[in-house]
């Protein structure tokens, strides 16, 4: 099923790297052309990339028009582009939460606003929004960014009752703990990494954390006409790690 997505054209936000990274490669294997909105330079032969910041609607504009001036109908789109912080509540500040509404859920909306009305109905269009298992359950000090990702499941969701008249497909995927360099980069910031790594995984019930690819392939089923029926969910990607019940370590002692 190399071809899935054969004569499509897809744009992914915050494509350059990491999680929005995998999804745009998942996609051009699997026969799509997609170009990549990110503040960030792509060089990659396979993948176009044009200028985008999704907080500002003249830009989102811009990146729109680029798109379908030189590359054509839009038939699949996906908001990955996305932010984190950590502040405790209190110390948050005003700026630093619109900050993260902006990305995470203007962001979104902004570009379906614009998008929706160039898509090409026959090619049963498709918008995919990144989300998260901490728009569901979360950690401490993320409340912004916890927040913002029940925001775009709950726009999600909006989204498939008042576009599906118009035939396009709208979901959500919400990855767990994911081996990209930012979350390397939390482990990195831990005294005894090779700990943490192994309670990270007993975490996860399938016994390993996810992949980028793990995503872009699930971006892809969403996308193709395998998912015809699907639309309005948020599809958890996150090693059965929600399934689980966490317990005191001294309550795992292998017998």
């Amino acid at each position: 099923m190399t071809n899935q997505l054969e004569g499509k054209i897809a744009i992914v936000t915050g494509g350059s790297q990491g999680i929005g990274r995998a999804i745009a490669e998942c996609m051009v294997n699997s026969g799509a052309k997609v170009i990549v909105g990110d503040k960030k330079p792509i060089e990659n032969s396979n993948l176009c990339w044009h200028l985008l910041d999704v907080t500002d609607e003249t830009s989102v504009k811009d990146f729109i028009n680029y798109t379908t001036n030189n590359h054509g109908s839009i038939s699949i789109l996906v908001n990955n582009a996305g932010i984190m912080t950590n502040s405790a509540l209190i110390d948050q500040s005003v700026d630093e939460w619109d900050k993260v509404m902006a990305v995470n859920l203007r962001g979104p909306f902004l570009m379906a606003k614009h998008t929706v009305p160039l898509m090409d109905t026959f090619q049963s269009p498709v918008i995919i929004n990144i989300g998260s298992i901490e728009g569901i359950s979360g950690n401490p000090n993320h409340s912004a960014y916890m927040a913002s990702k029940a925001g775009v499941h709950g726009l999600t969701a909006s989204m498939a009752i008042d576009l599906g008249p118009k035939g396009i497909r709208v979901n959500a995927i919400a990855p767990g703990w994911i081996e990209t360099d930012l979350n390397q980069g939390y482990l990195n910031d831990l005294p005894n990494q090779e700990t943490a790594k192994k309670e990270l995984v007993k975490l996860h019930p399938i016994g390993h954390i996810g992949k980028p690819s793990d995503i872009g392939n699930t971006a892809v089923w969403l996308a193709s006409a395998q998912s015809r029926f699907v639309t309005g969910q948020v599809i958890r990607v996150e090693g059965g790690r929600m399934s689980q019940l966490s317990l005191p370590s001294i309550f795992n002692r292998e017998h």
